[in-house]
């Protein structure tokens, strides 16, 4: 079975590696070492791990222990550091359920902005990319005025079932791309999201001004 938490791995750390320190990434206010750092932390520092999500003092904590992570280990050590996986995630076995798909959307928050070359994953990980979806969709677009039909493209039949989610008895906008863009705009990546929009001019604007992601 591959893993894919491995292959995305690699793939962030290559193109963290390709862009330099000082690139800009599609976190706003992130260059690419600020994300490395920021995996890095999420990895060996579990006491700041909490701090990755918006929570006041506990984000100031993570930010502070961020900067001490560069200053320690500089940018190519981090690099070094990130394509080795913890011990935590081999002994829990969580680091396929936990990681695949958070290095996808890093490793797209570092080409895009970059414009390295698109890539081509393999189906098989836009299949995995699809079943995963479709069991947080309810949560990523729970603030949205609007109703989405999430439709996956380049899947065979039986793989490719719509997904609906957000306000129900409201306007729809469908939204139909590949797995993996389906899932970057669900992670509020929306303008670099390479997805076709269908829906009244207002509902699409609604979509696109709401506030998406876990």
């Amino acid at each position: 079975m591959t893993s894919w938490a491995a292959h995305e791995r690699t793939a962030l750390v290559d193109a963290l590696s390709e862009v330099g320190p000082d690139a800009p990434t599609l976190c706003e206010g992130w260059t690419a070492q600020d994300l490395a750092a920021h995996v890095y932390v999420r990895e060996h520092r579990p006491d700041a791990s909490l701090g990755v999500l918006p929570l006041g003092p506990l984000s100031a904590y993570t930010a502070r222990v961020m900067r001490s992570a560069l200053r320690t280990h500089g940018f190519e050590g981090l690099l070094e550091a990130l394509r080795e996986v913890p011990t935590v995630w081999r002994v829990t076995r969580l680091d396929e359920q936990v990681n695949a798909i958070e290095f996808l959307v890093h490793t797209e928050d570092v080409r895009r902005p970059n414009r390295l070359r698109d890539r081509d994953l393999p189906e098989e990980f836009e299949r995995a990319i699809w079943r995963r979806l479709s069991r947080q969709a309810r949560l990523s677009f729970r603030r949205t005025p609007v109703r989405v039909r999430l439709i996956p493209t380049g899947l065979s039949a039986d793989a490719a079932q719509p997904v609906e989610v957000g306000k129900s008895g409201s306007e729809v906008v469908e939204v139909r791309g590949r797995p993996s863009e389906l899932l970057l705009f669900a992670f509020n990546r929306k303008a670099d999201a390479r997805v076709d929009m269908t829906g009244t001019a207002a509902a699409v604007d609604a979509l696109q001004q709401a506030k998406l992601g876990l």
